[in-house]
């Protein structure tokens, strides 16, 4: 139940306990329990206890898991406004619940219960804010980084901790027969707290680092020993002393250290069993004890739009205001307010201990619960309302960054690497998600190392030539950088929060950077690194964030190894070959390919999605490396060929450019592909990425850019810079007319790998040519694939565009490197 719910409120940006919260109401006598025989046939009075004491159990584990998420050393940052916005967030809302706890126990509580002690729980109910929700929420809303994200998760963290010190403290007065009683078991309480938070962790601490636990950023299993053993040590103690047994989980989490990834490692280790088995048991008994049947009057509903208005009006304003007084705007002071409202699953478990300890009814519980699920389902909408991202300030930041967009003197635009006619492009964004792409990664920036880093001045037998030839001198010194971009999936779970939370460290100690970045080192590659925890969906607006911000000139995606089917065969002579085939098919791939056309489409920058078959591995390695473009026209294929001539500007890369100009004789019109095939596999998951219409305007301007370039880079001249005609030295350009581009494409891939031997690796540069493409080539394409009989996705050549398509669906044994430029501005 919790798990179907989840599925669809994800979907209206609502936090997993709403999900739990509403499939435990469900299961209870508010609805499912109103059918005959449902809850004694599915729920026995027999089997309460026993799932009471799992629930218990994974009670206390989820409570040691939001003890980890409390890292006091974010109080730190801006903790004065974090203090006085918490002080504010408690104060006010405690003394209106006192207020509110007065009308709510004259209306519906049996004297019999302690006035005071009444007052006191309402007041910690309306006042406490639900600290692992609030995570969720900021990580979610990627706020962690703003200034607003700071403050509330610094306010949170004090206003969490004197909350569960309050509602201890109620349920110790509750449990103790007298005044003295109490006294002395929050005596004792305070003395077991010190004797975690000191000595106990100063022993977890040094164990951890003896048994090189914390060195490895892993627990070995006896620390998990140790660790669950202090756990639940620690539940029983408090639950012995009268306090609560989830005081004791929620205090052995904060003595666990963060240092090097332990904490989320161990973190892994518990969290699924936890949150999928264990806490939806205590939210279906909730729900179980919820019966919002009771609420069968004005008098009752009036009550519950009253703690409704009072538990968000008192947190609301109170935080707002301190907010605006420290400085913040409206907007943030209102963001602010909004967050520090939320209420969540903290407030449930504390409903459940008022419920437990006899302090409230069955009526004021549930409606105690539907205030609570309405303040957290409003959270998310309301901050969206008051802080979108668009007015976001981040945390340490000065200004804002400038766009990498400037204008001349006639308004035109252009980037600031294409102000000169021969700049090469120097600043590029590398997209890693996970580490079996490093090996593509690498090969991929070995290709951009500048031939300075490679060759000093002088020894580059053509560019000593050119200099002879008495050329021009060489444009300003070519370097390249390097930013990478760490991409880790925000879900659900605990651990991805503490991932979100602890950004740097994980910079410092992600194995993927770590390694890219002693690749770079080595190779004298100079690269920056940044890392990013989103959720998946989200990634390409993450990855166009970041390349705007950055001023990156390309974005470049590395296909994931895991996306190939790796088979071997023999050939003639008996040697093993590897045979690299991209593997399309609906299992594997969909989702990836839409993945990669959402960054085509929102980047703001060039896109080259590289996708490796077989050169990462290669024994060769890149001494000796080949280049073919298959040129079409249009701004991807110009893109494509300007990047041959900077890759090429490396002595030891070779290039072979062949235009293609079709001729007529094969109809291309896209009616008559819908519908046929059987090896055209169907999917709705996107529509076709396709950027306008043609009109002859565009098409004539085209064409003209086309050729201009194509000239620039074959007619004879000497008055091309050092670097450049040294690149040009090494390309072979050469052109072709057919009424079957894609067959003369492939023909010609096929024949270069034939011709450059075992020893040489080929890529393939092409033009996504989904944008201004000369000629549609998708009935060629059906052909082809019909011919070969290769069953592949239509999410291959939307993704790819028609010529990539090809050369896949064939089977090229060649690597791809599949570009499309920037979107016009």
């Amino acid at each position: 139940m919790s798990q179907g719910l989840s599925l669809v409120l994800a979907r209206l940006r609502q936090p997993r306990v709403i999900a739990e919260v509403i499939g435990g109401i469900l299961l209870g006598p508010t609805v499912m329990g109103r059918i005959p025989n449902f809850r004694a046939t599915i729920f026995p009075e027999d089997s309460m206890v026993l799932l009471n004491l799992t629930s218990t159990i994974g009670l206390v584990l989820f409570l040691f898991l939001v003890g980890l998420e409390i890292d006091t050393r974010v109080i730190k940052r801006n903790a004065k406004a974090s203090a006085v916005i918490s002080v504010a967030g408690l104060i006010v809302p405690l003394g209106l619940g006192a207020a509110l706890g007065v009308a709510v126990y004259n209306s519906f509580i049996d004297p019999s219960v302690n006035y005071g002690y009444f007052l006191l729980f309402v007041a910690v109910a309306v006042g406490i804010t639900a600290f692992p929700v609030l995570c969720r929420i900021l990580t979610e809303l990627k706020l962690l980084d703003t200034t607003v994200g700071v403050v509330v998760l610094s306010a949170g963290v004090g206003n969490d901790v004197v909350g569960w010190i309050l509602l201890a403290l109620t349920v110790a007065l509750v449990n103790a027969s007298t005044g003295l009683t109490a006294l002395w078991v929050l005596l004792v309480c305070v003395g077991f707290v010190l004797f975690l938070l000191y000595p106990v962790r100063w022993g977890f601490l040094w164990l951890a680092r003896h048994t090189g636990s914390l060195e490895q950023g892993s627990p070995t299993p006896f620390m998990m020993t140790v660790t669950l053993l202090i756990v639940f040590i620690s539940a029983f103690f408090t639950d012995v002393i009268g306090v609560h047994a989830i005081f004791g989980g929620f205090l052995a989490g904060l003595i666990i250290p963060h240092e090097n990834g332990f904490a989320i490692s161990l973190v892994e280790k518990l969290e699924d069993l936890v949150t999928i088995l264990l806490i939806p048991i205590y939210f279906t008994l909730s729900g179980l004890r919820t019966n919002l049947g009771l609420l069968d009057d004005g008098k009752a509903w009036g009550f519950v739009i009253l703690i409704c208005v009072v538990a968000f009006a008192s947190k609301f304003l109170s935080c707002g205001i301190a907010a605006r007084a420290f400085g913040f705007s409206f907007r943030e002071a209102g963001a602010i307010g909004s967050l520090m409202a939320c209420k969540g699953l903290v407030e449930l478990i504390v409903l459940n201990v008022g419920l437990q300890a006899n302090i409230l009814n069955d009526i004021t519980f549930s409606m105690f619960v539907v205030h609570a699920l309405v303040l957290t389902v409003v959270t998310t909408p309301l901050t969206l309302l008051f802080y979108p991202a668009r007015v976001r300030v981040h945390e340490g930041a000065a200004s804002k960054p400038k766009k990498s967009v400037e204008k001349d003197e006639e308004g035109a635009e252009h980037r600031d690497s294409r102000v000169q006619e021969y700049d090469f492009r120097n600043r590029f964004t590398m997209v890693l998600d996970r580490l079996e792409q490093l090996p593509t990664a690498m090969t991929i920036a070995k290709l951009l190392q500048p031939p300075r880093a490679l060759h000093p001045a002088g020894t580059d037998p053509s560019l000593t030539k050119s200099a002879e030839a008495g050329l021009s001198p060489e444009p300003r010194q070519h370097s390249i950088s390097i930013d990478t971009l760490r991409l880790i999936e925000l879900t659900n779970r605990t651990s991805a929060v503490l991932r979100s939370q602890e950004a740097e460290l994980l910079l410092l100690n992600d194995p993927v950077i770590t390694t890219f970045k002693t690749f770079g080192y080595l190779n004298r590659l100079p690269l920056q690194s940044s890392l990013s925890v989103v959720n998946y969906e989200a990634f390409p607006s993450a990855i166009a964030s970041h390349a705007g911000d950055s001023k990156s000139q390309m974005v470049i995606l590395p296909w994931s190894r895991t996306s190939q089917n790796v088979t071997e065969s023999q050939d003639g002579d008996g040697d093993t070959h590897a045979n690299h085939r991209l593997s399309f098919d609906q299992t594997n791939s969909v989702v990836h390919s839409e993945f990669v056309r959402k960054v085509f489409l929102n980047s703001p920058t060039d896109v080259a999605l590289f996708i490796d078959r077989g050169i990462s591995h290669s024994s060769a390695g890149l001494e000796d490396q080949h280049l073919f473009l298959p040129f079409f026209g249009g701004p991807d294929d110009r893109l494509a060929l300007e990047f041959v001539v900077q890759l090429c500007a490396n002595p030891s890369v070779k290039a072979t450019v062949l235009r293609i100009v079709k001729t007529e004789g094969l109809a291309q019109t896209e009616s008559n592909v819908e519908g046929k095939g059987s090896h055209l596999a169907h999917n709705t998951i996107a529509p076709p990425t396709v950027y306008g219409q043609h009109n002859t305007e565009t098409r004539l301007a085209s064409d003209t850019a086309d050729n201009v370039i194509w000239d620039r880079y074959t007619r004879d001249q000497t008055d091309h810079p050092q670097i450049i005609a040294g690149a040009l030295s090494r390309i072979t350009f050469d052109s072709e007319q057919t009424n079957r581009p894609l067959n003369s494409v492939v023909e010609a891939v096929e024949n270069q790998t034939a011709s450059l031997g075992a020893g040489t690796n080929l890529v393939v540069l092409l033009g996504r040519s989904r944008r201004l493409a000369p000629e549609s080539h998708q009935v060629e394409l059906l052909s082809l694939i019909e011919k070969r009989r290769t069953p592949i996705g239509t999410a291959l050549p939307r993704t790819l565009g028609d010529v990539g398509a090809a050369l896949i669906a064939v089977g090229a044994p060649a690597s791809l490197l599949v570009m499309q430029a920037a979107l016009s501005l």
